[in-house]
């Protein structure tokens, strides 16, 4: 049995196999109409959500299998205070397949700790969103045809945004790659990002806050909404949430076969003007999440197709670090919320320590 909580737990072979299968899927949708017949795919939505729900459920239609959960926790007994652990162990007797989305960082981790079917993370706070990214890939391999010697830009929300940092981190593995990061000084790309997956690698980058400034060298612009929901003070939110708007205007300064990415939604970092720009691809961007996703479950359920087992906990066995004192002190961490989870850690080879979790550097 196999998960999928990063995207790196992925070679890039594995990716280019997976193009191939929604490719395939686009062609030829009547090859594949009954290839879940009589499975069950799980979306259970902790957090809101419209393209990341509806597309795995319609992915899982379109494969011949039915769907069932929830798409908010107040209708789950998370409400009544169940742990993510218990929901899981529950939830993954009565499915063969699990997407999940909480916005607490490693929620999809515990989950998979203790679930009997394979789990897929479709989003834990601002940590990761590989099928995000999986659409990101397939988006950029049809608009783009390479992933190599690309200009990529992405603008916004860089602290927050799970898409952006799942994004560097399959991006930084292909040649000639490189990166402008547009945002505000508050909302920076956390340093555990940008010093594992471009510092550590060599990969150029420049820092810009100006929008303009960096439009005219880019073959992509990935846009981000300024995300209300991860700020703890609404005077921030308010003072930040219109750091960088997307114009007709601030477009013409870029080149022509430039595509302008978001992972939607949107509120007004984007003019809808921009929407009629063919270089504006973030509703073909949407569309492809259906095929990529198809081909994902495909390829976890062929991978699992032994049956269900016990829940598997020796695919990623805890660290043994606890690290006395130790806690981690990320707000959004699932360590500050789920019961009975014991705090580790793991040990870095400079000898520092981050939460196994959520990965934040514990000070």
């Amino acid at each position: 049995m196999r998960h999928l909580l990063n995207i790196l737990e992925l070679s890039t072979e594995e990716i280019d196999r997976l193009i191939a299968t929604a490719d395939d899927i686009m062609d030829a949708p009547e090859k594949y109409q009954n290839a879940c017949s009589g499975k069950i795919l799980a979306t259970l939505f902790f957090e809101p959500s419209t393209r990341t729900r509806l597309s795995f459920e319609s992915a899982m239609l379109g494969l011949g299998g039915k769907v069932l959960g929830f798409s908010d926790s107040s209708s789950s007994s998370a409400k009544k205070g169940e742990s993510v652990a218990d929901t899981i162990a529950v939830a993954s007797a009565y499915a063969d397949i699990i997407a999940m989305r909480h916005p607490k960082e490693g929620a999809p981790l515990v989950a998979s700790l203790h679930s009997r079917v394979p789990i897929i993370n479709g989003g834990d706070g601002g940590h990761y969103h590989p099928t995000q990214t999986l659409t990101d890939l397939l988006t950029i391999r049809h608009e783009k045809g390479r992933f190599d010697g690309l200009t990529v830009g992405l603008c916004g929300d860089l602290k927050f945004g799970r898409t952006v940092h799942s994004l560097i981190e399959a991006l930084s593995r292909y040649a000639g790659v490189r990166f402008v990061l547009i945002s505000p000084k508050e909302l920076e790309l956390p340093p555990v990002v940008r010093e594992e997956y471009i510092e550590k690698k060599g990969i150029p980058c420049k820092v810009c806050r100006s929008l303009e400034g960096a439009m005219g060298e880019l073959d992509i612009l990935y846009m981000t909404r300024i995300q209300r929901e991860r700020f703890a003070c609404e005077e921030d939110y308010q003072r930040l949430k219109d750091s960088y708007i997307l114009t007709p205007e601030k477009l013409g300064a870029a080149k022509p076969d430039c595509i302008v990415m978001h992972p939607l939604p949107r509120v007004n970092e984007i003019d809808v003007q921009v929407d009629d720009d063919p270089r504006a691809c973030y509703f073909r961007q949407a569309y492809y999440g259906r095929y990529i996703r198809m081909a994902l479950i495909l390829m976890l359920l062929e991978e699992g197709k032994d049956g269900k087992s016990v829940p598997d906990k020796a695919h990623l066995p805890l660290p043994e670090n606890r690290l006395p004192g130790g806690v981690c002190r990320n707000p959004h961490c699932i360590t500050t919320t789920e019961q009975g989870l014991e705090q580790r850690f793991t040990r870095e080879e400079n000898g520092e320590y981050r939460c196994f979790y959520c990965e934040t550097k514990v000070e």
